[in-house]
């Protein structure tokens, strides 16, 4: 049994040997045929360069807003209820229709306040009547008196009943112009020139003053009110303090963003904080001309706080974001490319972005083509809207020769 086990153990030493043998030999060859030979160059498609959209940094004059959500809210809203109680005998306005001030908008029945007003007229007549006899007694009275047929007391009591009858007089003129405001209240009058909601009751109903009939909203003009954060306080209270008028407001849509009312001015900046939000509200009014807002409508608001002179602005497109930030491609002298990172300070409208550093006036950068390119990578710059040229017969029988080269060389 040993010697046999012997033999196993020099048979597989022998087979382990041969193995790393084979491996040894092929090693280089495997090598050689995996590495390119020295001196290739790169293949043909490589060294061609790509076609690129270059646009050169500008400066521009840009406005700097500050953005934020906003809520409509009409100028005026009042809610008419009737000052005096009976039934409703008519409405005098369409809804969802401009009233104007002073326009009748309901009808309440007025009888029991004209029978009011009779009777207090009809009261005052009376009390003159006893006054004037009053004051005749108390004339003939005081030529009586001269000759001592009426004793003082007898004459002063006919004094005071005469101004006992003015002053019933008096009370019944008082009368009857509360009697005249209480069928006055029977035609209810619109307060504000607005816009009438939905009636809140139909005619032939008995009303009181807690009866609300429709809500009224003033919409020329109409105010935006808005949120900042508090860190922008001061920007927006220095603006306000420097600029000799108010400041611009233009209100967008939540959607797409794009303006639906603008010419707005900043009205009023809060007195306090909201401690529990940090912002503060603001308020902005627009002359609203065409209805464009509407109360309770939602919008994004964008408010002007300066104008930065001579900005450095480029295509919002140039601009790539990356793991350190964001970057654009800048074309070098020598027509290669280098990443440039860059900080973006705004935005400039729809398209364009503001430059904070990275860039100066003059550099090119790469707006269109850019998942093309690598650090170092050559380029065929383009004005926008060029299209590269048509390469001639000659260029390609070139590159096909360069590329088949590049192939032997593998």
């Amino acid at each position: 049994m040993s010697r046999f086990w012997k033999i196993t153990l020099i048979v597989i030493a022998v087979v382990v040997l041969a193995i790393v043998g084979v491996r040894l030999l092929h090693k280089p060859a495997g090598k050689a045929a995996g590495k390119p030979a020295a001196g290739a160059k790169a293949d043909g498609p490589e060294a061609t360069p790509v076609p690129v959209t270059v646009v050169p940094v500008e400066r521009q004059n840009v406005p700097v807003f500050l953005t934020a959500l906003g809520t409509v809210q009409a100028l005026n809203t009042v809610t008419v209820n009737p000052q005096v109680g009976g039934q409703l005998l008519s409405l005098d306005f369409q809804e969802g229709q401009p009233v104007k001030k002073g326009q009748v908008l309901a009808q309440i029945d007025p009888r029991t306040y004209q029978a009011a007003l009779d009777q207090a007229l009809a009261k005052k007549r009376q009390d003159e009547a006893q006054l004037s006899t009053a004051k005749s007694n108390l004339a003939r009275s005081q030529d009586l008196a001269a000759k001592g047929y009426i004793s003082k007391q007898d004459l002063d009591t006919l004094r005071n009943t005469s101004s006992q009858y003015q002053a019933a007089v008096a009370s019944d003129a008082a009368s009857i112009r509360d009697a005249q405001v209480q069928l006055a209240y029977t035609k209810v009058i619109s307060p504000i020139d607005g816009l009438a909601g939905i009636r809140n009751v139909d005619p032939g109903n008995v009303v009181s003053a807690s009866t609300a009939i429709v809500t009224l909203t003033q919409l020329h003009p109409i105010y935006v009110m808005f949120t900042l954060p508090e860190q922008n306080l001061d920007l927006v209270r220095g603006a306000a303090a420097n600029d000799s008028s108010p400041l611009e407001v233009t209100a967008l849509d939540r959607v797409d963003a794009h303006p639906i009312a603008s010419g707005g001015v900043l009205k009023v900046i809060d007195n306090q904080i909201d401690t529990s939000t940090g912002t503060f509200r603001l308020k902005s009014e627009f002359a609203n001309a065409g209805n464009e807002l509407w109360p309770g409508q939602f919008v994004n608001v964008r408010l002007q706080v300066r104008t930065a002179m001579g900005a450095l602005v480029i295509p919002a497109q140039a601009v790539q974001r990356g793991p350190d930030g964001d970057y654009v491609y800048q074309v070098q002298g020598d027509s290669t490319v280098k990443m440039q990172a860059v900080v973006v300070a705004g935005e400039v409208g729809d398209s364009h972005v503001m430059i904070g550093s990275g860039l100066k006036a003059g550099d090119r950068v790469v707006t269109e083509g850019q998942f093309r390119l690598k650090p170092g990578s050559k380029v065929n710059a383009l004005k926008p809207g060029e299209v590269p040229a048509v390469p001639t017969q000659a260029e390609l029988d070139k590159a096909k020769q360069d590329t088949k080269a590049g192939r032997r060389r593998h």
